[in-house]
Parts: structure tokens; C-alpha cells; sequence
């Protein structure tokens, strides 16, 4: 069963969902999130990272700068947050953690 939700009550949900995902921040209508890992770990979080956004139709950008991998979600055209932006920034977590953790 689906749960429909009103603008308000869809901006709480999202809005309590990204207080959840740590190191998250919040810049307007996109999220960005900055992980120190090595070019080994960026390579194999990116292919991780594309298999699940192919899957939710959505495009991360994902740029490497010295010693850290930047990751940006959202539109940034004013259209606002959508559960599925947030799915994949909770999806990037789990591969974040399997990719050091390995």
C-alpha cells in the first residue's frame, strides 16, 4: 500500500529522512556529501553508486578533488527533494561503508 503525502507532511518526512544520513548537508534544493577516500575506493564507490542511480532514474554528480570524492543530488533547478534523491543518498552510504570496509 501507498502512502500519499501532502506537500507539507512530504517535506517533514524527507526533511527527518536527512537528518538520519550523516554528513549530509543541505545547499537549497540539493544535498552534497564529501568522502575522503583513495582513487581505488572512488572508482569502485562510482560503479556502486551508477548501478543504483541507473536503477532510480536519477543522475549523481560525483567528482574527485586531491584526496576526496564530492557527491552532489538533486536538481538544483528549484524542484525540490524527491524520496528518491534521498533513497540514493542513503544508498551511497551503504556503498561508502562497503567500499572502506573492504
Amino acid at each position: 500500500m501507498r502512502v500519499l503525502f501532502n506537500s507539507r507532511a512530504k517535506h517533514d518526512y524527507l526533511s527527518d529522512a536527512l537528518t538520519l544520513l550523516s554528513g549530509w548537508t543541505r545547499e537549497g534544493e540539493q544535498i552534497r556529501r564529501t568522502l575522503v577516500i583513495d582513487d581505488t575506493q572512488h572508482a569502485a564507490l562510482t560503479e556502486r553508486v551508477k548501478v543504483v542511480a541507473d536503477a532510480l532514474h536519477l543522475r549523481p554528480e560525483i567528482s574527485r578533488r586531491a584526496d576526496s570524492t564530492q557527491i552532489r543530488v538533486g536538481h538544483g533547478s528549484g524542484d525540490p527533494l524527491t524520496e528518491g534523491e534521498v533513497l540514493l543518498a542513503a544508498r551511497i552510504e551503504d556503498a561508502y561503508r562497503a567500499v572502506t570496509e573492504a
